[in-house]
């Protein structure tokens, strides 16, 4: 695969994501979308060490702490959703709106 296929492959993830979460009501489907653009960013930070810097491990250091940030992200993300929705049955963000007080 060349660099540029990767980075429009990267580009159309975060897009994808960008979309979903924009579009989307539900949280779980916003939360989706995140993870989409945040998988797209790993993938053009893994192009862009394996085809600039292949022999630095600073790169795989980035790629891993973006992998694990992913993983609390949406750990935290359905924990504080299933919270929400045992509470006050609400599952979409129009209704976690008036949660505030």
């Amino acid at each position: 695969m060349t660099f540029e296929l990767v980075l429009v492959v990267a580009a159309g993830l975060f897009c994808i994501g960008l979309f979903g979460a924009l579009s989307q009501q539900s949280i779980v489907m916003i939360m989706m979308g995140i993870e989409l653009m945040i998988g797209g960013v790993i993938a053009a930070g893994a192009d862009f060490w394996h085809f600039l810097a292949p022999a630095a491990p600073s790169g795989q250091v980035v790629i891993v702490a973006a992998v694990v940030a992913m993983a609390v992200d949406m750990a935290m993300g359905f924990a504080v959703t299933t919270a929400i929705y045992r509470a006050r049955q609400v599952d979409t963000t129009d209704m976690a709106g008036d949660l505030k007080g």
